[in-house]
């Protein structure tokens, strides 16, 4: 092999791993990693109530390598959007897997609790800065059933986007990707999933990721579930489009 060919050879891998690397990094390219997988499948058995197979989906979701702190963060965010119902029968089935586990010598890792919050915060100012970073949008003024019932409005600014949302052990991506599978799993929700899955991107997730979503949703919720929802991604592409 001559001299001028094996040069010619190193630029081409080089080029290709200049290309790999540059494709990885991508962020429309990005995918589901195995632990936002469970998120979903978590989230949306959850939000259904199939304790059942929500089990086998703990003890995957331990296995990716999530911690029973975020797992259980999970479930606790969840109370917000399926209610405390499905949330506390979920927080009863982990603990019940946990332990499982214990017994059979499977040291899970805890991970980290959520950092104390600065109660000097003004709660419904940290809520509404959250709120606004997650929609991209200045809120002027209260619009809709927000300024229908004010009361809602506090509600969800204090304790859902402060009181929630400003608890470290999930990040803002999880926390949309954890709400958006439970609402793409429950119905007549369409218009909080829209404005979920555009929050949702806003953070990071990418078109690819939510398709692998509702790909989720279809096998373990099922295939209405998921078209409706697929439906309500399109819409929600075809705004970003048109910005």
């Amino acid at each position: 092999m001559t001299n001028k060919r094996k040069f010619l050879l190193i630029l081409f891998f080089v080029f290709m791993l200049i290309a790999n690397s540059m494709s990885a990094q991508n962020p429309i390219n990005k995918s589901l990693n195995t632990q936002e997988q469970s998120i979903v499948t978590i989230s949306a058995l959850t939000a259904v109530g199939d304790i059942d197979h929500l089990k086998v989906e703990f003890k995957n979701g331990l296995d990716t390598g999530l911690t029973t702190n975020e797992i259980k963060e999970i479930l606790v965010q969840l109370y917000a959007y399926c209610g405390f119902p499905r949330s506390l029968n979920g927080i009863t089935a982990f603990m019940a897997v946990v332990e499982e586990r214990k017994t059979k010598g499977i040291q899970d890792k805890e991970g980290r609790e959520a950092s104390k919050i600065d109660n000097t915060l003004d709660k419904y100012q940290s809520g509404k800065q959250n709120l606004q970073q997650l929609t991209g949008i200045e809120e002027k003024q209260l619009k809709g059933a927000n300024a229908f019932a004010p009361a809602i409005d506090t509600f969800l600014k204090e304790h859902l986007f402060a009181d929630i949302f400003n608890r470290d052990v999930l990040t803002f991506e999880q926390r949309e990707l954890t709400t958006i599978a439970a609402l793409a799993s429950m119905s007549g929700v369409a218009p909080q999933l829209q404005a979920h899955m555009g929050m949702g991107m806003n953070t990071g997730i990418t078109e690819t990721q939510l398709l692998q979503a509702l790909d989720l949703i279809e096998k373990h919720i099922g295939k209405q579930q998921a078209d409706t929802a697929k439906e309500v991604l399109t819409k929600v592409i075809a705004v970003k489009q048109n910005k």
